[in-house]
């Protein structure tokens, strides 16, 4: 083989890794532009994603002999399920600072599973790592108790919880197709949000319509379906380290269009975790290369 060739996947994966971030970043916008109930959202977005990633799938169809574990497979599904439930809610219960940044202990949660379930125990830096975030999200809770927001801060937390096993599970599939377990977190999606349809109507205009076809199939969809790419070429460390462009970008985008601001409590707090895991990461991509010196 190639001795350029990993290289060049690495390189791949995180370019690719970058521009799902991006896409990912521009949700809390339109979540907050939307007046629809978070579950109407969730599902109208899915839908879109879920007939987006099925021509895909038809147009360029899994590899030929390649079989995922139903496990990591279902799980993985679940779990981003999971993520996009907490974190939609979340958006519309506190900021979209809080609700970003919290998410983002995600590479501790990551940690601490990838240690239970594929026996990857974690390094110093990482124990380190969850101190500091742990120290960040009381401050959070803390600012959520003040400002009224702590269910959407507690939502933010566990949407970090099930991104970090969405994540793990994405690895474990490495050999397999995790774009598969990317369709079937948005089949969850619309399945869960069926009734909620029905109980609150969304009322389409030209804006929201545009911004859940955005949302759907680019923001999500095409997201996803990077974002599967990358995770088969890079490390879980290196995916955390790569997307943490999207907290940074995230507030700034509705900072711009609507003017919400997070609190200097919140700033210091995300700033802290989001410290923590920059620092972790890189400690840990660093002692990834000496040992392939």
């Amino acid at each position: 083989m190639n001795q350029a060739n990993p290289k060049q996947q690495q390189i791949a994966g995180q370019l690719a890794l970058l521009f799902t971030a991006i896409l990912w970043s521009s949700s809390g916008l339109f979540i907050k532009l939307l007046a629809w109930h978070p579950m109407v959202i969730i599902g109208t977005r899915s839908v879109l994603s879920v007939i987006f990633l099925l021509v895909v799938r038809i147009i360029v169809p899994p590899q030929k002999g390649v079989k995922s574990h139903p496990f990591p497979l279902w799980a993985g599904a679940v779990a981003y399920a999971l993520t996009m439930l907490t974190f939609v809610t979340a958006n519309k219960l506190t900021t979209s600072a809080n609700a970003i940044m919290l998410q983002y202990s995600a590479p501790v949660w990551a940690a601490l599973l990838a240690w239970k379930l594929v026996n990857e125990k974690p390094h110093w830096e990482q124990w380190g790592a969850m101190v500091l975030v742990f120290a960040g999200l009381l401050l959070f809770l803390r600012d959520g108790l003040g400002t009224g927001a702590l269910l959407g801060d507690a939502l933010s937390v566990m949407s970090g919880i099930a991104f970090g096993a969405n994540c793990v599970f994405l690895r474990m599939l490495k050999n397999g197709n995790p774009r598969d377990a990317m369709l079937l977190s948005h089949v969850i999606c619309t399945v869960a949000s069926i009734p909620f349809i029905f109980l609150y109507p969304p009322s389409p205009t030209t804006s929201s319509v545009l911004s859940i076809i955005y949302m759907g199939i680019v923001q999500l969809g095409l997201a996803s379906l990077i974002y599967a790419y990358g995770m088969k070429r890079i490390g879980a460390v290196q995916a955390m380290l790569t997307a943490i462009i999207e907290p940074i970008l995230n507030p700034i985008w509705v900072l711009a269009i609507t003017g919400e601001k997070p609190t200097a409590i919140a700033i210091l707090g995300g700033t802290i975790i989001i410290g923590a895991v920059l620092a972790s990461s890189l400690i840990g991509m660093r002692r990834e290369e000496q040992i392939h010196i």
